[in-house]
């Protein structure tokens, strides 16, 4: 199975308003689909199966619940916030990971089986997934279309079924959302994060040459009478800021400030 990252384009912004770093495009992530399968199925299982006044009940739908939630906030605040990306996407694996042991210890205080890895059923459920994996990016189901290729075993009445399912899901899941925190990652040690991407931004604006204006026109230089040209600083505190530089420089080391009146 690939893995994407949540690197799509916020849609409430025209092209003119695009975003330093994209955000949003959670709801075409893989990860994002089956948690929310994920999710759905364990409020059915623990209303189905699980003794309402049991805290396992909450705590169940609340581990299932942040997976998805968690995904989709970092998803969010991936504009703006890196290590907050990252963060949270880390904290939907946490919770998926917890959910993982909470179906794990049903089976056994149950004592239902728990499908092994190369059982018959447990390859038939990972086979639906590379299925539904295989489909083009645009193309991709959402989630009411991941459960419905998932219901055969998700409505069984055998809660064993069900708890493998979902346990199968969970592991699918995790897979994807460890390359999802891997990419993510290597993108902030390659690139950086929000402010280092904002102050690269900011010091190429301030180094992009400007034509000078009516109010710019070249003065003559202080020291040998010379035209002036438009030049940049490129050292010390005033980097990236103009100034007037006398054209015959080396020779003639004369500056005069960005406002001093034309010649003339």
């Amino acid at each position: 199975m690939t893995a994407s990252v949540p690197n799509q384009p916020d849609r409430s912004g025209s092209e003119s308003h695009r975003r330093l770093r994209p955000s949003g495009g959670y709801r075409k992530l893989r990860s994002y689909q089956v948690a929310t399968v994920i999710f759905d199925a364990t409020v059915a299982f623990c209303d189905r199966f699980v003794s309402l006044r049991s805290r396992t009940h909450d705590q169940m739908v609340q581990a299932a619940r942040s997976g998805g939630k968690n995904i989709a906030e970092g998803s969010r605040a991936a504009a703006t916030a890196s290590q907050t990306e990252l963060r949270l996407v880390n904290v939907a694996r946490a919770s998926l990971e917890e959910l993982l042991l909470d179906y794990e210890d049903y089976l056994r205080q149950h004592k239902l089986r728990t499908w092994a890895k190369d059982d018959p059923e447990a390859l038939t459920v990972r086979a639906v997934g590379r299925q539904l994996d295989q489909t083009e990016p645009t193309d991709k189901a959402d989630p009411v279309t991941h459960a419905q290729a998932y219901a055969r075993w998700l409505e069984s009445s055998d809660p064993g079924v069900v708890a493998n399912t979902l346990i199968c899901l969970i592991h699918q899941t995790n897979y994807l959302l460890d390359r999802q925190i891997t990419a993510l990652e290597r993108d902030f040690v390659q690139a950086g994060g929000y402010r280092e991407q904002l102050a690269v931004a900011r010091l190429a604006e301030r180094q992009k040459p400007r034509a000078p204006d009516a109010s710019h026109q070249a003065p003559l230089c202080p020291l040998c009478g010379k035209p002036m040209a438009l030049r940049t600083a490129r050292k010390g505190l005033r980097a990236g800021s103009q100034f007037w530089g006398c054209a015959g420089y080396p020779a003639c080391k004369g500056t005069r400030p960005l406002d001093a009146p034309p010649s003339g």
